[in-house]
């Protein structure tokens, strides 16, 4: 079983960035220009390293080497992306690693790439990559490229000998346990429980019981094991159910119009362990949007594009519309939902006047809003 940090650490240290490996400081997956660069890179990494493993370190300056992390990223429909824009795909996990120094609310991002041993390709344009276009990796550089191309497989014993060397251990698990519960969660009750005597699962959070329900918010979901962070969240709540064989999260987001909300399931993670040292993720995405009446939504609609422009331009605000700036961006995404075509690229457009608000959930709430339609949009393409 491979500790993510361990591998992180070893592919940092090994070398710069190269034909196997690629380090960003984040991905931007908003936009067409930053979808087309990580399929990319994607795709050069696959059909550069056909035998073995490649990667990319999301959350690393690129001209200093230091791990600055970046925001927990859930997206488990990532595969779907890749799908829809490649031919021959790769198989595509990215993991979420908590690194000890970091804030609380910060990981380092691995995204493993596992070639299918075919030549990856683009299948339809996407910004400026025309369909059919072929990546490869020479050194630290993608290069577009022919079809036939000579693959080397000079990566394949490095390869193999990092992830030797990012190997668990007992040592290691119990002393992510004891941080997990000692110091990064001093402040919150914490629970661990042991599947097949090889893994261990520790989550802490806020307990609510609701009509005899138990729900957890600030939530951070641990696989020790690997030191990968299966969940985390500052707003939405979940439910935790396990038995001995499994272990399930189901999230809920709050969502509604005019100070009246309702908790809407999102999504189920059902993570399942074997007594081989195996173990698989099954998710499935429970969401139904909540639907309004279209003409009171078109007044709000307005009301809310017209309080953007305000902020915008540092007009003065009333004391409603003060309140009303953090529900933007759960607005913009219902009205979305329920048929405004263009208000996600709305809420898009809002991301930096939202972001240096003063009142830092705002922003959390965007990405909040952003995440859950970016769900919603791959889970249809499946």
């Amino acid at each position: 079983m491979i500790n993510k940090r361990l591998l992180i650490k070893n592919l940092l240290a090994h070398n710069d960035e190269n034909s196997f490996y690629d380090k960003k400081r984040q991905l931007n997956l908003h936009t067409k220009e930053g979808k087309a660069k990580f399929l990319k890179h994607i795709c050069a990494l696959s059909n550069s390293n056909p035998t073995n493993s490649s990667f990319i370190v999301v959350g690393v300056e690129d001209e200093t080497n230091e791990i600055v992390g970046d925001d927990f990223f859930d997206d488990s429909r990532i595969q779907n992306l890749v799908n829809a824009y490649l031919e021959n795909p790769p198989k595509i996990q990215y993991e979420n690693v908590p690194f000890p120094d970091l804030p609380f609310d910060k990981v380092v991002g691995l995204v493993t790439i596992k070639s299918n041993g075919k030549v990856s390709k683009f299948k339809k344009n996407i910004y400026t990559i025309l369909a059919h276009s072929i990546f490869i990796r020479i050194g630290s550089n993608t290069m577009p490229t022919e079809e036939k191309v000579a693959f080397s497989k000079i990566n394949t014993e490095t390869v193999i000998s990092i992830e030797n060397n990012s190997r668990n251990s007992i040592e290691h698990t119990l002393e992510s346990v004891l941080f997990f519960i000692n110091n990064s969660h001093k402040d919150l009750p914490s629970e661990f429980k042991v599947f097949k005597e090889l893994f261990v699962v520790c989550w802490a959070g806020i307990k609510k019981i609701k009509k005899d329900k138990t729900y957890y918010s600030r939530v951070d979901i641990e696989l020790m094991n690997e030191q990968v962070k299966l969940f985390y969240s500052t707003l939405d709540e979940i439910t935790i159910q396990f038995d001995k064989d499994s272990f399930t999260i189901t999230e809920y987001i709050k969502l509604g119009l005019n100070d009246k909300t309702s908790y809407y399931p999102l999504e189920q993670v059902k993570i399942t362990f074997y007594d081989n040292g195996y173990y698989k993720m099954d998710t499935e995405f429970l969401f139904e949007p909540p639907q309004y009446n279209r003409k009171m939504l078109y007044h709000i609609y307005n009301a809310t594009l017209a309080l953007i422009q305000k902020m915008v331009h540092e007009t003065s605000l009333s004391l409603q519309e003060k309140k009303d700036i953090t529900t933007i961006p759960s607005v913009l995404m219902i009205c979305y939902l329920n048929g405004f075509e263009d208000a996600k690229q709305k809420l898009i457009d809002a991301k930096l006047v939202l972001k240096s608000h003063k009142n830092s959930e705002v922003y959390i709430a965007f990405k909040e809003a952003l995440r859950v339609l970016r769900k919603m949009k791959y889970n249809k393409n499946e």
